[in-house]
């Protein structure tokens, strides 16, 4: 099963806001032995979302998805879900139970009572609608719950809510996946090389190892370190040791330059 994430806002497509959750979400799946497989970036236009989502229900794919669980007119991933699935929205009793009891707190701070039947409040109730059936996923910063139906896990655009959320989901669900294919990467900065000329040598590494993916990352250079490429072999401990040894064997027949990255 490969690990998607779906990221949905205008405020990161405008560059208001600068996204945070891939560079964090590919993080905590490294921790846990897993890798990120494809991400993608949706805007809050409810057709596209249902579209995505109608896209990414039809496979088998573990799938997390950030942002527009809220209640403002801006929020439509609830509504999108419900309609990718042909489900309808459905209040979760225990979200409701949970809302309220985060509505509760926030009168005690401010030193008021609660009325629950308010209509701003009654309004908050809806982040606790979720497509009929779905489960909750817990949100330890301010109670507020995201949810999960058929391998889709849905938390709010916050960092901090986000991520121990995914963390949360990874820990309950997905643990038997952990640290299940050793993996290891080595690499090397290849001075003033050609990517074409290089390109033979890389094939036939891949071709003789079959478990080992090689990588190439050109850099322009700066004032710093001068032009080259960040040239390695990543995969199957075993056969990257092998395969790094027919790297460098490789890079030495061209006379090339190079230094461990």
């Amino acid at each position: 099963m490969a690990i998607g994430l779906i990221i949905i806002g205008d405020e990161i497509l405008s560059g208001k806001r600068a996204d945070k959750h891939l560079p964090k979400f590919i993080e905590i799946l490294a921790a846990r032995g897993l890798q990120l497989a494809w991400a993608e970036y949706v805007g809050d236009e409810p057709a596209r979302i249902i579209s995505t989502l109608k896209r990414t229900f039809s496979g088998n794919d573990i799938v997390f998805v950030t942002g527009g669980i809220g209640a403002t007119p801006d929020d439509h991933t609830r509504q999108c879900a419900a309609a990718a699935l042909d489900l309808p929205l459905a209040l979760h009793p225990e979200a409701k139970t949970l809302i309220q009891q985060r509505i509760t707190d926030m009168a005690a701070e401010a030193g008021k009572p609660a009325n629950l039947d308010t209509p701003e409040n009654l309004h908050r109730l809806k982040m606790g609608e979720f497509p009929q059936g779905a489960e909750l996923i817990p949100n330890p910063f301010n109670r507020i719950p995201g949810f999960a139906i058929q391998n889709h896990y849905f938390a709010p655009g916050f960092p901090v809510m986000a991520w121990p959320m995914m963390e949360w989901v990874l820990d309950t669900h997905y643990a038997q996946l952990f640290h299940q294919e050793p993996r290891a990467e080595k690499s090397v900065l290849v001075f003033e090389a050609m990517e074409s000329t290089l390109t033979p040598l890389m094939e036939s590494i891949e071709r003789e190892f079959p478990l080992v993916k090689v990588f190439s990352l050109p850099s322009v250079g700066n004032h710093q370190i001068r032009r080259h490429i960040e040239l390695g072999v990543k995969g199957e401990p075993q056969q990257v040791d092998a395969a790094f040894d027919v790297l460098l064997t490789g890079l030495d027949g061209f006379n090339a330059e190079y230094v461990p990255a």
